[in-house]
Order: C-alpha cells, then structure tokens, then sequence
C-alpha cells in the first residue's frame, strides 16, 4: 500500500513538472493593459501621486514627530492599496503542498 501511493505521488510530481514551450518571442509588447487586469482606480492614482510626493521630500529638515507622521501615512497608504488592489496569490511551494495534502488525505 505504501509503494502505491509513493508511486502516485511520484507519478503526480513528474506529470506536474512538463516542459511547457515558450511564446515569449512571438507575443509583440502592448502598451494597453491585459484585458484580465483591473485599471488602477482614480483613488489608487492619488494614493501613489501621494506615495511619490512623500519619497521626493526632503526629510533631513523635518522634526522626529513629522517624520513618525509620514510613516504612519506611507503605511496606511500601502495598507489601502493593498485592499484596493484585493485578491489572492499563492506560491508554487504552496500549491504543491496543498496536493500533496489532499493526496494523502483522500
């Protein structure tokens, strides 16, 4: 029993593994977004109009308060991007844990 489900797994790893061939020379670059990608909302283009504002200063002149302000906003502002821009990204690693689990769980 155990030689057959090392033998699955295995057989799993290898056919997950193939050769996929490339078109990365064939696809001329676009300038347009992917159809599948979501254009950057009017809030999104002030919040790194903002990010890109606090990068330029000059923080050397600024008192130790202020400069704990900035970052309090650079991080919100990164937070709130980060729920704009919304979904979920997994890992390969994770991914493969993920089958390896239900493998053996199934």
């Amino acid at each position: 029993m155990k030689k057959l489900i090392f033998s699955i797994i295995i057989a799993c790893m290898l056919l997950s593994i193939a050769p996929l061939k490339s078109d990365a020379g064939t696809i001329p670059p676009s300038t347009t977004l992917p159809k599948n990608s979501v254009a950057p909302t009017e809030e999104a283009k002030t919040l790194l109009l903002r990010l890109e504002e606090i990068k330029a200063l000059d923080k050397s002149t600024l008192k130790g308060s202020q400069k704990r302000e900035l970052r309090k906003e650079v991080r919100s502002i990164h937070k709130r991007l980060w729920e704009i821009g919304g979904g979920v990204y997994l890992s390969v690693g994770a991914i493969i844990i993920i089958i390896l689990l239900l493998i053996i769980l199934i």
